[in-house]
């Protein structure tokens, strides 16, 4: 079966062919973080199911360029400077540092490009006088310069592309200024934002005057600029089709720099969101995480990333603590089975076992089905239990397994616990309950093993020596 996923543009499940399809290009842009506060989970459902996406794609055999922007100019970030006291740079580099920190923890691989926004100034008003030459955008009375979507359908252009719009219903006609709008309006949207005294010292210098871009342009000026006028994949979270995503369309192709027939983006994906403890996550509710609330928590970022990874993409998720529980059980039960199979194996190599591999690969195939991916992955778990229980376990079976699982986990990134995933601590307390252990000190080396279950760890002694175990 080929790669087949729903595609927000035409709403329906569709084959991936690529734009440039002979070469297996492929061009993959994510909206990125607006690094005001510390990312959400909900923020990084997006983001590891970017990263799984990539990942499948890599699988496949296709090259490619990953770019996800840094939203590093807007107007809460803007509020938050003044509030600081701080530079706009040194306030958004300590929530950059952390979003990538929290992105590597979850084992995501870091896109190939993530411009900022405060980087491409020069592009986003480059792309704002080509749509000013095409009529399809005016300077008002207060020197902000904003999209007209009237004359953008005059033009015979569609604006509700992503989603279908009822002008009379939904207030057209109306301007907005801030960043985000309410999703009953169809509004003419800021392009670049004249300079007003709360924005203090950031402004930049434009032919319109000083001041400064509005959200929506910075992702398709710095989308066009890496990946050209017309690419693959745009994703994000449900939450951005409208307007975010429905303006990034317009003022892309309002812009006429697509070949004839070709669109600004050939395939949209967008992720449900996720509910923590069945709602909507809220601060004021006490269920708003960080993905560093959790590892305060004990959880490790393998953990969240299964969590996160169990259920289907447009389907919303409902993460709780409960869930991380069971999370670690389940990797618990997987890393113990791949324990096992290496040892049976015995060093043998072979040829990936074909029907693991192939059941897995149709799963993600059907619109990155993760559900019955996992259902083969724990129904080859099972099957492996019982024959290790049974001896009946062989270097022949134990080395296709563990051959398949080592391409099975490339692409969902959830590698098996290694070494220098536990704590430092701990090893350290294994070592010296080994080191107890050889010196015939018992009474230690029981203190030890008992102060390592107090921290949540098991010792499981083995044919190759002692390893740590998750309770």
């Amino acid at each position: 079966m080929a790669l087949r996923f729903f595609n927000t543009l035409s709403r329906s499940l569709q084959e991936f062919v690529p734009v440039e399809a002979d070469a297996k290009r492929v061009g993959l842009y994510c909206c990125g973080p607006t690094v005001h506060d510390f990312a959400h989970i909900g923020n990084f459902r997006t983001f590891v199911f970017t990263d799984l996406v990539r990942r499948c794609l890599e699988f496949k055999g296709y090259s490619v360029r990953h770019v996800m922007n840094i939203t590093d100019v807007e107007d809460k970030i803007i509020r938050r400077v003044a509030e600081t006291n701080v530079s706009l740079r040194d306030y958004t580099a300590k929530y950059e540092s952390a979003f990538f920190e929290d992105f590597q923890a979850l084992g995501c691989l870091r896109p190939h490009e993530t411009p900022r926004a405060t980087n491409c100034i020069a592009d986003i008003i480059a792309l704002i006088e080509k749509l000013m030459t095409r009529g399809l955008a005016y300077r008002a009375t207060d020197g902000s310069v904003y999209f007209s979507i009237e004359k953008y359908r005059a033009g015979g252009c569609q604006y509700g592309q992503l989603l279908k719009l009822n002008f009379e219903e939904m207030r057209p006609g109306e301007r907005v200024s801030s960043d985000e709008y309410a999703k009953e309006a169809v509004a003419d949207f800021a392009l670049w934002k004249a300079r007003v005294p709360e924005d203090g010292a950031i402004f930049w210098a434009s032919p319109w005057g000083e001041g400064r871009p509005g959200w929506h342009i910075e992702c398709s000026a710095m989308s066009m600029k890496l990946l050209g006028p017309s690419f693959d994949l745009h994703m994000g979270g449900e939450d951005l089709i409208f307007p975010h995503h429905e303006d990034e369309i317009a003022q892309s192709e309002g812009a006429g720099l697509q070949s004839p027939h070709q669109p600004f983006v050939k395939y949209w994906l967008h992720g449900a969101h996720l509910l923590v403890e069945g709602k909507k996550m809220s601060k004021s509710l006490g269920n708003y995480f960080t993905v560093r609330d959790l590892l305060a928590k004990g959880f490790t970022g393998r953990e969240i990333r299964y969590l996160l990874l169990t259920a289907h993409y447009r389907e919303s998720c409902n993460f709780t603590i409960d869930g991380l529980q069971g999370a670690r059980t389940a990797l618990g039960r997987l890393d113990e089975c791949l324990a096992k199979l290496r040892d049976a194996a015995a060093g043998a190599i072979a040829s990936p076992d074909e029907e693991l591999l192939q059941k897995f690969v149709a799963a993600l195939d059907d619109d990155f089905n993760v559900s019955a991916a996992w259902g083969a992955i724990f129904e080859w778990v099972r099957e492996n239990n019982r024959l290790i229980a049974s001896g009946e376990m062989r270097p022949e079976k134990a080395a296709p397994g563990l051959a398949a699982w080592q391409k099975i986990v490339s692409v969902l990134g959830l590698a098996p616990v290694e070494t220098a995933e536990f704590p430092p601590h701990s090893l350290a307390l294994l070592e010296q309950r080994e080191a107890a252990r050889k010196a015939k000190d018992f009474k230690r080396a029981d203190a030890l093993r008992a102060q390592l279950k107090s921290e949540g760890w098991l010792i499981e002694d083995t044919s190759k020596g002692a390893r740590l175990k998750r309770l």
